[in-house]
Parts: structure tokens; C-alpha cells; sequence
């Protein structure tokens, strides 16, 4: 009986210690949540861009083909060369058209004499039929044997002129200043010249700056683009006075300015689309004509916005999510309908507040009614630690 007495006092001894420690202890403590860093959207006056893939056109582009027929007698460029406008390229031999010039200049010659034996012939008739030694049909026959002498004469000119021409055809010089291809035909060879189909290619000539941009955009965006233009208040300018900027296949940004000059008259009805044009200086010809690239053409007037990090926007499904976080630190989840990407930042049309705390790193910790500690992004975290790390180790997304 003693040792049970004794043990219930010991029991009740234990169970008095417990009961006074716990007057000074309100119970555990939550461990906090875990860092995050929270920054607020960004508020910006933005124009939306709209892109699209296109090819580099040469303003002028010069088949060479020859207006005479002959054998080709020289070759004046090295291919692939840059050639001025003027620059003699091709020479044909000009000794058959040399000999039909001579010829044509003997005969004017002698129309023209023939023309002056008639003309004095007339005015000798004139006196004669005023004396009636001749006959008014005499005077007639000569005075018409004078206007036949005239026409002669006015052929001969003619011929004379067709042959100079021809002769300076059998040099071919170039139409424009650009890049010219390679020779299609080798000296020696004969080449077929005139305005039919079958007249020799001898070469091609594109122009290099400035260098021309064709794209495609559809229907919708036409509608929207004539729209931001005022359609009707300038019906002659039709926006072609609009920056663009470009950027070739292995380029990151658009770094290539220019604008459009041309916006085409129909909208084609199988495809449904209209075809633009953008010009952009080339002094260094690197553009080439059939070069792909893509072009960013501006898709609204200026507005104001909020933009958040790209990095910070979630997908669930077909939407788009940022996590934020409430006045109690409590972590909620926003759905976001989203527009153009602007550098890093993405612009948010709807869904979000200006003071909402966008939660930018520390994504991985973030559930949706999780408490966490917020941090300002650009403020030092707690201990030294980096959001959602710990141990100072660089923060997942």
C-alpha cells in the first residue's frame, strides 16, 4: 500500500511540472513560409507588334538580252561583280551592222541627189509650162517625180538611223547600278537577238540598295491596320510611310530598321490575304534578293499597360496564371489573358491589378493558398538566403 501511495505522489509530482511549464508556453509556433519574391507589374505606354515571315526583293531586276542577232565578240564583267549603270558589258560584232550603215548612207546619198537633179528639174518645168513649151501633164509628171524623190529620201534617213541603232545595240551596256549574275553565254557563241521569246539570255542584273521586303498579312489585320490608320482621311499615303524592323534567320532582335512603301490594291480571294511591302537601305548589299526574314510591323496605337516577367506566367491547360500574393501572405492564383511580349516582359490585358505582388521567383515553392514570406524584388532576403533556396542556393522557377 505504501509503494502505490508513493508512486500516485510521484505521478501527480510530474504531471504538476507539466502543468506549470505550460502556463508560460502559448503552444508550438508555425515554422514560417518559405521566401518568395513578389514585384509589382509594370506599368508602361506600349504599341502591340505583329510579325511576320517574308522575302527580300530587288527594287530592279534586268534580264540582258540582246536586240540584235550575232556572234558574241566579248564579255566586258567578271560575274557576280557590282556594276554601274552605263558599264559596257557585252560586245557582238558590229562588222555586219558597220557594212549595213554604209550601205544605208550610200543610198540616202544618192536619194538625195536624185532628190536635187528633180527639184531643179521642176523649176526648170515651172518656166517652160508658163512659156507653154510643155504640157500641164509634163509639169505634173515632174512635180510628182520630185515628192517621190522626197520620200526617198525620208526612208533613206530612216534606214540610216535603224542602222546606227543597231550598231550601238551590238555593245549592251548596263540599264542599272547593282550586282550583276554570271555570264549565260560564252564569247563565240551566236546570240538571238530582238523582241520575240527566243532572243538569248546573256546575263541578270538586280539592284542592291535599297533593298525591298515582301510579306503577307491576313484580312483581319488588314481590317485593323486600316482602322489605326484613319482609313479615308489620307486615301493616297494608306500608312506606307510606317516603320518596320526586321531580323534575319540567325539574329535574336530586330535590328534592321525600315518602312513600308507599298500596301497592294486587293485582297487575294484564295488565300485571304494582301500582300505588303517594306523598303530598308542596303549600302553594304548584304540583303539579298530570295533572303527569308521576319518583319515586325506596329498592330495598334499606343496605350498603357501593366507587363509582368514572362518567366513568372504559368500554363494550366490553354491558360495562363500568375501567382500573387495577398495582404496575409497567403498565396492566390490569377488567371491572365495575355497579349504581345515586349523584351522579357509579357503584357497583360486583363486579370490583374496594378498593386497585385506578382510573385517572380520561387515559383516552385508557391501553391495556391500557401502562406509564404514575401520579399521585394531588390531587397535582401532574410539570413541571407535567396526565395525559395535555402542555403543561399540560387532560387527555382
Amino acid at each position: 500500500m505504501i509503494h502505490i501511495a508513493f508512486t500516485a505522489r510521484i505521478a501527480a509530482v510530474i504531471a504538476l511540472f507539466f502543468a506549470l511549464a505550460s502556463c508560460g508556453d502559448s503552444g508550438p509556433q508555425a515554422p514560417p513560409g518559405p521566401p518568395v519574391t513578389v514585384a509589382k507589374p509594370v506599368k508602361r505606354e506600349i504599341v502591340d507588334m505583329d510579325e511576320y515571315v517574308g522575302r527580300f526583293i530587288a527594287v530592279d531586276m534586268v534580264e540582258l538580252r540582246a536586240h540584235v542577232s550575232g556572234y558574241l565578240e566579248q564579255i566586258h564583267f567578271k560575274d557576280g561583280q557590282i556594276v554601274q549603270a552605263g558599264d559596257l558589258l557585252f560586245s557582238i560584232d558590229k562588222r555586219p551592222f558597220q557594212n549595213t550603215l554604209d550601205q544605208a548612207k550610200g543610198a540616202l546619198a544618192q536619194a538625195r541627189a536624185n532628190l536635187a537633179f528633180t527639184e531643179s528639174d521642176l523649176v526648170r518645168a515651172q518656166k517652160l509650162v508658163t512659156d507653154k513649151t510643155i504640157s500641164e501633164q509634163v509639169f505634173e509628171q515632174r512635180t510628182q517625180a520630185k515628192r517621190n524623190a522626197e520620200a526617198s529620201v525620208a526612208s533613206n534617213e530612216a534606214a540610216v538611223r535603224q542602222a546606227e541603232l543597231d550598231l550601238q545595240f551590238t555593245e549592251l551596256r548596263a540599264p542599272v547600278t547593282g550586282r550583276i549574275g554570271d555570264r549565260r553565254v560564252a564569247p563565240g557563241n551566236l546570240v538571238t537577238g530582238g523582241t520575240t521569246g527566243t532572243t538569248t539570255l546573256l546575263a541578270t542584273i538586280v539592284s542592291i540598295d535599297p533593298m525591298r521586303f515582301e510579306f503577307t498579312a491576313d484580312e483581319g489585320a488588314f481590317i485593323r491596320y486600316e482602322r489605326i490608320a484613319k482609313n479615308g482621311n489620307d486615301p493616297e499615303s494608306r500608312y506606307t510611310s510606317t516603320p518596320v524592323e526586321l531580323k534575319l534567320l540567325d539574329e535574336q532582335d530586330f535590328v534592321h530598321k525600315g518602312k513600308i512603301d507599298f500596301v497592294d490594291n486587293v485582297i487575294d480571294q484564295s488565300s485571304g490575304t494582301i500582300r505588303g511591302r517594306a523598303v530598308l537601305p542596303n549600302p553594304d548589299g548584304f540583303f539579298t534578293p530570295g533572303m527569308f526574314a521576319r518583319v515586325r510591323v506596329p498592330g495598334s496605337a499606343k496605350y498603357e499597360t501593366l507587363l509582368v516577367p514572362d518567366a513568372a506566367i504559368g500554363s494550366e491547360q490553354v491558360r495562363k496564371f500568375v501567382f500573387i500574393v495577398d495582404g496575409e501572405n497567403t498565396v492566390k492564383q490569377k488567371y491572365l489573358v495575355l497579349g504581345t511580349l515586349q523584351g522579357n516582359l509579357r503584357v497583360v490585358k486583363s486579370g490583374l491589378e496594378p498593386d497585385d505582388r506578382v510573385i517572380v521567383n520561387g515559383l516552385m515553392r508557391a501553391r495556391n493558398g500557401v502562406k509564404v514570406t514575401p520579399i521585394e524584388e531588390g531587397a535582401a532576403p532574410p539570413g541571407g538566403q535567396q526565395p525559395g533556396a535555402p542555403g543561399g542556393a540560387p532560387a527555382p522557377k
